[in-house]
């Protein structure tokens, strides 16, 4: 019971300090605090295959980008798109192509599995700068109308008030993690990490690892779809860098390891360790990818379970020294 007392007050609390954060810190880091929601979601996403079902993927940015993609050009074509369509668009694009390559991935495992992420990855990075006529190309999709949320032709609310975006930003992403977090707690959740240990033992239960895999697989697609669409409307632009460079793949791996594979809140203490150390390396040196570069392999040497795995086991040696 006390227990449950202490997680509400939390809840509480977090709910509080996100609702006053913008009247508090201003717009800077109002923005700041968004990027880092937006990328705590998509690395989120990328734990469900790494952390989860042990899959790792050196491609999970074709989802971001073509959420991203999907999003934008449903804003720039579709006159009227309302702005809850317009996420749902980037969300559905990123599950299509998740269905699309899943009855090749589930197949696969390993090296195997990276590998093809990697390539089908650099794919959709070639194919979004030689599609200029629907992608852009390099300059990419900018500058599309921004519509407002509207709440049963009640209310309209401007989305290009940084403020009011950082509302609709925050709520969407906060319970698209909520619902990846009640995912990993359903029975269903138990067989994906069932999979990952050892998916000859569930195969032999009478679970199908191939099909359960492709559950898996479009929802973190969808997800990291989300995230991207989120990206798009807050940057007001999608280019194919931002979108599918090898780059933007390897943000949610180095996010999982810093922050804990395994652990569902380890992407995002990740995303918030980066998203700080990125913010004060920047203003001192350019060098921020060197740095961030020296942090993951300290922590790959020295903290191989990362932030979370830190936190256990101080929780040990104190309950040890307790006891």
């Amino acid at each position: 019971m006390m227990r449950k007392t202490h997680q509400w007050i939390l809840a509480a609390f977090i709910l509080a300090a996100l609702v006053f954060y913008p009247k508090i810190f201003g717009i800077y880091y109002t923005n700041v605090f968004v990027t880092f929601a937006i990328f705590a979601l998509f690395a989120t996403s990328f734990n469900l295959l790494l952390g989860y079902t042990g899959l790792l993927s050196f491609g999970h940015a074709m989802f971001f980008g073509t959420g991203a993609y999907g999003t934008a050009l449903a804003l720039e074509h579709i006159e009227g798109m309302p702005l809850i369509a317009a996420l749902l668009a980037g969300l559905l694009a990123a599950a299509l192509l998740a269905l699309i390559l899943c009855p090749i991935m589930v197949r696969v495992s390993g090296t195997a599995f990276a590998m093809l992420h990697l390539a089908f990855g650099q794919l959709m990075y070639v194919l979004a700068l030689k599609l200029r006529g629907i992608t852009g190309g390099e300059d990419g999709v900018g500058g599309f109308p921004i519509p407002p949320l509207k709440i049963a032709g009640l209310v309209s609310i401007d989305m290009t008030d940084p403020s009011n975006f950082y509302y609709f930003a925050i709520t969407v992403l906060g319970l698209s993690i909520i619902i990846l977090w009640f995912f990993t707690k359903t029975p269903f959740g138990s067989i994906m990490v069932a999979v990952r240990d050892n998916a000859k033992r569930v195969d032999y239960l009478g679970f199908k690892v191939p099909q359960t895999k492709a559950v898996i697989y479009i929802v973190a697609g969808a997800f990291a779809g989300v995230a991207g669409s989120i990206y798009a409307l807050f940057q007001n632009l999608i280019a194919a860098d931002d979108g599918f460079n090898v780059i933007v793949s390897f943000a949610p791996i180095s996010m999982t390891i810093v922050g804990g594979i395994g652990s569902f809140f380890g992407p995002l203490m990740g995303s918030a360790i980066f998203g700080m150390i990125g913010e004060m390396t920047s203003r001192y040196t350019e060098r921020v990818e060197l740095v961030m570069g020296v942090i993951l392999i300290l922590v790959i040497l020295y903290a191989p379970y990362g932030f979370m795995g830190f936190i256990s086991f101080v929780r040990k040696k104190l309950a040890k020294a307790a006891a």
